[in-house]
């Protein structure tokens, strides 16, 4: 299995989301790519906040995603903090992009999942999760969730993230509130679902072919 974990990231908090979702699906046995998408935010901006500094440091590393990234895997997780009960605009630009791969239907039947981080328990995390499927499913890809299986996420002790809809997680008013061990085994559990579907996929075989035009009469 060949997975993309291709993220928008401010703070960080997305990014240790996204690093979890890696390792769980690397303990699957799939080999993945982690990729960020492009800043949208001018320099100057970032340069006069501590925080955004700091959280672009710890991913200056990391390569930008291209579509030839999405060409090559089997299963791509998709991440962002929410704007406004949305994904933000740097990962919605990346996913924009990709109409040459919606011409040929390149993504069809590849497996998809999303994760995301809000700055309060009620922020849009649902609303964020489910509405950055639905570019997802005009691109043709087979939707993950995280079904109630993963017990984790029905936890009362403690504030964390998680849903049906995929991983989430809840940073603060500062962004300064990392993902809790509940959230990030989460996302791992969201890591392995993606890649052991994304195999069995790909051991299925091509898509169905549309079904044959019946004859009026």
């Amino acid at each position: 299995m060949k997975i993309l974990v291709v993220f928008h990231s401010m703070t960080g908090n997305v990014l240790q989301l996204a690093r979890a979702v890696v390792d769980g699906a690397e303990t699957s046995g799939a080999e993945v790519r982690l990729r960020k998408v492009a800043e949208l935010v001018p320099p100057e901006v970032i340069a006069a906040k501590a925080t955004l500094q700091a959280g672009q440091e710890k991913m200056k590393d990391i390569p930008l995603a291209s579509l030839d990234d999405l060409r090559w895997a089997d299963g791509v997780c998709f991440g962002s903090p929410t704007r406004y009960g949305n994904m933000s605009a740097q990962l919605k630009n990346f996913i924009d992009q990709t109409g040459e791969l919606w011409m040929k239907g390149e993504l069809v039947g590849k497996v998809a999942a999303c994760f995301t981080s809000t700055s309060t328990q009620h922020g849009g995390q649902e609303s964020t999760l489910l509405s950055m499927m639905v570019p997802l499913f005009h691109l043709g890809f087979v939707i993950q969730g995280l079904p109630y299986a993963e017990a984790g996420q029905m936890g009362m002790e403690q504030i964390h993230g998680g849903s049906p809809y995929g991983v989430s997680s809840v940073s603060g008013p500062r962004g300064d509130r990392a993902p809790t061990e509940v959230d990030l085994e989460l996302a791992r559990a969201l890591g392995r679902r993606v890649a052991w579907n994304a195999g069995k996929l790909a051991v299925a075989g091509t898509e169905p072919k549309p079904a044959a035009k019946r004859k009026a009469g």
